[in-house]
């Protein structure tokens, strides 16, 4: 390839980083489990959630903080998470169910997303919060709770289409929740329906990692809670979703460096990064660069609950420009966040044992095809470039002459597409047959959200790990509860 390797190395927090330098014993797994092989850290998400619960005291707020099911489906960190005062924000029929069985009381539960009759039936029998997104759902849980004499449900409307004043900035268009303009109507549904829901607060979705869009929508629930209780409703709540973010990569300057060279490779200054060419969204048009860069923002320093913290501080143009939380505290508004990827950062590692090693005739980066499919370690479905490291399938020590190796990484699949990484990977030596591959901090959304079954080969097992007594301890993940393990409270 020429010139220095693009490194892209991940960022290691100690219980990972832990778990990373057990090389022998993660071999030991795969050897027994089959790869790939999913491992979560349920403690570690107890961590990240300290993290929340201490920027909502320094601000003085109270209310829940929500973990978005759908980022991973894990049951051991489902049930750790239940160990604790979190609550949890479910999708689906199964993800309700799930959080019921995993030891979540009722009032802990969210309900959000798409929400067939047999979700909104679940839900208004099992008396959870629900988050409306339309006044069709709305009428159709009111329904619910009066042909089966049920309690009333606990509702948050979720809103969308939000403007600014004064300077345009327009919340960016969403197919979930309903336009604020709207909001008039939406209150005379709830007025009329008030034997049937009681009216919890109000709620947006904005998916983006802009802080002024964010700003724009908690502006716009403010005011929106302002009419409900021009009206006599009382609300107490406002959701600000998830989109925290996470910072995957332990160094800046090669992000940048990635980033510019690829833009080199774009406009054909340098050789390709990538296998056939891909571009990431971008294009050359006779020598300009066009085109938006298709990925995550992999080194970002503020990320979780310092995402959340910056968001609280900043000022509110509506309000005089108040802090949003010190418009929050003044009106006893409970916060609700529901953080997926956030509370999942570092909580695993994804293991895939290297099958084949071969230098293609024309020469240029090794191919290397893992015991994997592309939708086992999804990190480029999310568009997070990371490099993965390398744990050699040997007792020998790394030989410090090794030099570095462009690699490309390819699943197990009868598919040109079945692609682990489409860009070109660097590595500090040639992997070998044998060998692991760990993918670092896949646990929010990468291990399980596009997993399939294709060409009958199988799903993903997955680990749960903890620590005791100095030395680390494993089961399956079905089989963690935390009353049974140490370390877990």
């Amino acid at each position: 390839m020429g010139g220095q390797p693009l490194y892209l190395a991940p960022r290691l927090g100690p219980r990972l980083r832990s778990v990373l330098e057990s090389p022998g014993w993660l071999h030991t797994l795969t050897d027994a489990l089959g790869s790939p092989l999913h491992v979560v850290l349920p403690d570690q998400v107890v961590e990240n959630l300290d993290g929340f619960r201490t920027s909502y005291g320094r601000h003085q707020l109270s209310g829940q903080v929500f973990f978005a099911h759908k980022a991973n489906r894990s049951s051991a960190v489902l049930r750790r998470l239940a160990a604790t005062d979190a609550g949890v924000d479910v999708a689906s029929l199964g993800e309700l169910q799930h959080a019921l069985g995993s030891g979540f009381a009722p009032d802990r539960i969210m309900v959000t997303g798409p929400k067939n009759l047999e979700l909104l039936w679940l839900a208004a029998r099992s008396a959870v919060t629900v988050g409306v997104d339309t006044p069709e759902e709305l009428a159709q849980l009111a329904a619910l709770v009066r042909t089966y004499k049920l309690a009333r449900v606990r509702v948050l409307l979720r809103l969308s289409g939000f403007a600014a004043t004064g300077v345009r900035v327009l919340s960016r268009r969403s197919r979930f929740g309903t336009p604020v303009r709207e909001l008039a109507a939406l209150l005379d549904l709830i007025e009329r329906y008030g034997d049937a829901v009681d009216l919890t607060g109000v709620a947006y979705h904005v998916d983006t990692t802009s802080i002024t869009e964010k700003v724009t929508a908690l502006e716009g629930c403010l005011l929106a809670l302002e009419e409900c209780r021009s009206r006599g409703l009382r609300p107490r709540a406002v959701d600000v979703g998830g989109g925290f973010g996470v910072n995957y990569l332990a160094d800046g300057g090669q992000w940048e460096r990635y980033t510019t060279e690829l833009t080199g490779a774009v406009l054909g200054t340098r050789p390709p990064l990538t296998w056939g060419g891909h571009r990431y969204g971008l294009r050359n048009e006779n020598g300009t660069l066009r085109g938006t860069l298709g990925l995550y923002p992999a080194h970002r320093p503020v990320t979780g609950a310092r995402y959340l913290d910056e968001l609280l501080t900043h000022p509110a143009p509506s309000f005089g420009g108040r802090p949003l939380a010190e418009l929050l505290l003044d009106c006893l508004y409970d916060l609700y966040a529901e953080p997926g990827r956030a509370l999942l950062d570092q909580c695993g590692t994804t293991l895939a044992k290297v099958l084949e090693v071969r230098a293609p005739r024309d020469g240029g980066p090794l191919l290397v095809r893992l015991a994997a499919k592309a939708d086992d370690v999804a990190l480029e479905e999310h568009g997070v470039l990371m490099d993965p490291i390398v744990l050699p399938g040997n007792a020998a020590p790394c030989d410090t002459r090794a030099e570095p190796v462009a690699v490309h990484l390819f699943g197990s699949l009868c598919l040109e597409t079945d692609l682990i990484t489409r860009r070109t990977v660097f590595l500090p030596r040639r992997p070998e047959p044998g060998d692991l591959l760990a993918f670092a901090n896949t646990a929010g959304y990468c291990m399980d959200f596009h997993a399939t079954r294709a060409q009958d080969q199988p799903v993903a097992r997955k680990v749960a790990v903890w620590q005791e007594g100095g030395a680390w301890r494993w089961c399956l993940d079905d089989e963690y509860w935390p009353i049974s393990v140490g370390g877990a409270q």
